[in-house]
This record gives structure tokens, C-alpha cells and sequence, in this order.
């Protein structure tokens, strides 16, 4: 785990974000239910630091990432990016910090000035890449739609610095992605990402397809890009290993919901939520000598997202669960600073 960052200003701040796939059915195709991939999400990214979204497949991590950068289009809620630019006139702002932008609420050409700040690195190397594109054009595309004043030379040259700041060689621009392995795939979209000097990167799942040993290349090449341009991250996985090692806080989600937040070294210490708790227990230990605390073991299945349960997603698994979890969704309380809880009744577990 990174060392706890100085307290900084807010870069992003995420407000009840909910995202809503119809499901349409019927001789009519009528619109019968609604997927609730996200349903609810706020929280606070500070700059500088990494933020780790966690939770197993399904809980709504990935979209919520491609929310935040308005590839799907939000159903309701806020997502306020503190911008450096002003979108009207088009360059950056040195002396007057502009308000925040509310992204759910642009389109896609709104969206465009702003884009250039907030990139995402996706899951998986080989179809994030277009196979008919030379390296040297894949990191280029974006210099050519967000910086138009450079020259040609002027854009092979930075194509050629951000292919060495993430281990490649210059002689490598020519090549095609299908003449790199896996792990070079990801460090050229790791490059492309920072081509526009982005103040935010959302990682999305970024070593999961990738081997153990390449992994942690790929994440050490990471932490230091980020100490060396400033970068935020948001660092979506299911691997608990992994975020423990980036990330500076760790948010928690189940069901389209976050249901803890805290630091990391706080979160993996003293975990609250009766579902974080079980996730930490299945956490395997290098060492058979070392006395692990029980396994929790989660009855039933995951609940679909098209019939969630009322009140507490989590209800119909909880070991604590108490009558009026079904009336409505916990919200999420400061239990102790900057840790938060959704769930009134983690204390009764300390207690069993």
C-alpha cells in the first residue's frame, strides 16, 4: 500500500450516481423491468491519491468506472469534476478555477473538452487496442484530436517519450499490437492514456488478464507514473491483493452499492460491513503457518440486479440481519474519520 497521502482538495465528487439498463419484453417489447447495475453510489476522490473500487463480479465496479467518464450515459445522479479548462473558450485556466462540471449531465460533444483530463485504461490488452493501427498511431490519436496545435514532428516526439517512460523502445512504434505480449499491450494503453496529460485515469480491472509476474511489473510501473506526473487514480479490481498494494482508500461495493469506505490500512485492520468481513476472510495467506481468523461463509446467491431485494441489498445473505434492514437502503455513516459503514448493526457482530 501507498503511504498515506497530505489531506488535498477534492478532484472528483460523486453523488448518488445511479445507472439503469431497461430490459424490454413482450409480444410489444415493452419496457418490464429495469437492470440496476448501479444504484446509489457517492463518494469523494481526493487529488493525487489512488482510490480503489473493490467487490465481486457483478457489483456494478466497471460501470460505474465508465460512468465517471461518460461512456454510459448515467440515469440520474451528480459526478462534479474540478476542471482545469474552460469549456467555452477552450484552453486551460491558470488564474480563475472554474466550477465544477456536473459530467452526467453532457452529451458527448459537450463532453469532449473535458476528456482530455479524465482517461481510463480498460481491462483487457488485446481488444482495447485496434489490431490495424501501429503503435506509434494508436498513442497518437489522441495527441491529434485533443492537441491539434502540434506538428507532426512534435507529436512523433512525445509518441516516442511516453513509449520509453512506460518501457518501450522507440524502435517498437512501427510494430502492431499483435507482436507484443500481454503485458506490453497494457503498458502501450497505459501510454496512450497518458498522452493528453490527464489529472484522473480510471484503471479498469488493468492486470487482471495479465500473469502474476507481469502484474506486478505493470502495477509498479503504475505508482511510479503517478508520483512522477501527479496523476488520481481510480483502480477498479477484484483482485484484494492488488488494491491493498495501490491503493491509498478502498471503497467497497455490493450490488450497486458502496457499502464501506475507509483507508486501506484501516479497511484491511478493522473491516465493519458484514460483507467486507467476508471478503476479507477469503483472502489466502502465503504462509500455512500463519493462524488465520475463520472463513465467513455467505449463504445463497448474489441477488440479480433486476430484482434486487427491498431496503439492504445485502439482507438476504447478512448473518446480522435484523427486521428493518428491508425497509430501506442504510445510508452510510462515519463510524470513525473518513471511515464509513452502511450497515446500523455492524457492532452486533463483535458481539457473537
Amino acid at each position: 500500500m501507498t503511504e498515506r497521502k497530505a489531506e488535498k482538495t477534492n478532484l472528483l465528487e460523486v453523488n448518488d450516481l445511479k445507472m439503469y439498463f431497461p430490459v424490454y419484453g413482450g409480444v410489444f417489447r415493452s419496457h418490464v423491468a429495469d437492470v440496476k447495475a448501479v444504484d446509489g453510489v457517492s463518494f469523494k476522490l481526493r487529488e493525487g491519491e489512488t482510490l480503489g473500487l473493490v467487490g465481486e463480479s457483478g457489483c456494478g465496479k466497471s460501470t460505474t468506472g465508465k460512468c465517471l467518464i461518460n461512456l454510459n450515459k448515467p440515469t440520474d445522479g451528480h459526478i462534479l469534476f474540478h476542471t482545469q479548462k474552460d469549456a467555452a473558450a477552450g484552453y486551460k485556466i491558470t488564474d480563475i478555477k472554474p466550477k465544477p462540471v456536473d459530467i452526467a449531465k453532457l452529451n458527448n460533444d459537450q463532453m469532449r473538452p473535458y476528456r482530455s483530463e479524465i482517461q481510463m485504461i480498460f481491462q483487457d490488452p488485446y481488444a482495447s487496442l485496434n489490431p490495424r493501427m501501429t503503435v506509434c498511431d494508436i498513442i497518437m490519436e489522441p495527441l491529434s484530436i485533443h492537441m491539434p496545435e502540434l506538428s507532426k514532428s512534435q507529436m512523433l516526439e512525445k509518441v516516442v517519450w511516453l513509449m520509453e517512460k512506460v518501457g518501450l523502445s522507440a524502435e517498437q512504434a512501427t510494430r502492431y499490437p499483435h507482436e507484443f505480449s500481454g503485458g506490453q499491450r497494457q503498458r502501450i494503453g497505459i501510454a496512450r492514456a497518458l498522452a493528453t496529460n490527464p489529472r484522473l485515469v480510471i484503471a479498469d480491472e488493468p492486470v487482471s488478464a495479465l500473469d502474476v509476474s507481469i502484474q506486478a511489473q505493470v502495477i509498479n510501473l503504475m505508482q511510479d507514473l503517478q508520483e512522477e506526473f501527479g496523476l488520481t487514480y481510480i483502480f477498479i479490481a477484484h483482485d484484494l491483493a492488488v488494491v491493498e498494494h495501490i491503493s491509498d482508500r478502498i471503497a467497497v461495493m455490493y450490488l450497486g452499492n458502496v457499502v464501506e469506505l475507509a483507508d486501506a490500512a484501516t479497511l484491511f485492520k478493522t473491516p465493519l460491513h458484514p460483507y467486507t468481513r467476508a471478503l476479507m476472510s477469503a483472502i489466502p495467506h502465503p504462509d500455512p503457518n500463519v493462524k488465520k481468523d475463520k472463513r465467513i461463509v455467505l449463504q445463497g446467491d448474489v441477488p440479480s440486479p433486476m430484482k434486487k431485494p427491498s431496503g439492504c441489498g445485502f439482507r438476504t445473505r447478512c448473518p446480522i440481519a435484523q427486521n428493518d434492514c428491508s425497509d430501506s437502503q442504510p445510508p452510510m455513516i462515519e463510524v470513525a474519520p473518513d471511515h464509513f459503514v452502511a450497515c446500523p448493526y455492524y457492532a452486533i457482530q463483535d458481539k457473537n
